[in-house]
């Protein structure tokens, strides 16, 4: 039964968590350290805390306890240790008085992990992906990639260079590994845009 917030299961707490602030999120990015918790699942709503719809990113988000340091719009990178699956979500929404190691993902995202909605709370690791957030571009591209290849997943990105070819453009080049059901790809994003402006010029993307 769904509860009127709209979920399929409530939060529960299951890990004492210190809120930590970003420069420790970084540090903690840095080791490569997940921190464990859970996630339940939701089939999303008409109206978000973040005014950020619940089918963005191809319905890769998730809603995060107000106690938690996360924003809206920022991204986690959530794995499922049972499968080593990894997913990319977006920030859309937030609950309060729950823990701050529950995530909330919408039923997508929670199938993307390879479970099945019927288990209704699994034990997951996540860390933040600040980053990500730090680079505008590198943000602008995956989610370029995410609506370009529908049926996959996005579970890891690496910063390849960024090169300023004349005094108005810049480039910059990421690649992202993507997963379906069936294979792992990697696909290399491009995008050219005018630094005063911001304004993108051009943007590729090619499978490697």
């Amino acid at each position: 039964m769904y509860s009127n917030y709209g979920y399929g299961y409530p939060f529960q707490t299951y890990y004492p968590y210190p809120i930590f602030q970003p420069q420790d999120a970084y540090q903690d990015w840095q080791r490569q350290n997940y921190i464990k918790g859970q996630a339940t699942w939701t089939e999303g709503g008409t109206t978000t805390q973040c005014n950020i719809p619940w089918s963005y990113y191809q319905y890769m988000t998730a809603a995060v306890s107000s106690n938690s340091p996360y924003q809206c719009g920022q991204t986690l990178k959530v794995k499922n240790p049972q499968n080593a699956r990894e997913i990319i979500v977006t920030v859309v929404d937030s609950v309060p008085n729950v823990s701050a190691t529950n995530i909330n993902l919408h039923r997508k995202a929670f199938e993307a992990l390879g479970a099945n909605p019927a288990i209704g709370v699994l034990a997951i690791e996540f860390q933040p992906s600040p980053e990500l957030e730090q680079v505008k571009w590198g943000k602008y591209l995956l989610e370029v990639t995410q609506i370009a290849y529908p049926n996959y997943h996005v579970t890891d990105y690496l910063f390849v260079e960024k090169t300023q070819p004349t005094s108005n453009k810049i480039k910059e080049i990421y690649d992202y590994t993507l997963q379906s059901q069936q294979e792992r790809i990697k696909v290399r994003g491009t995008v050219v845009y005018n630094p005063t402006t911001e304004r993108v010029i051009s943007f590729d993307i090619k499978e490697l």
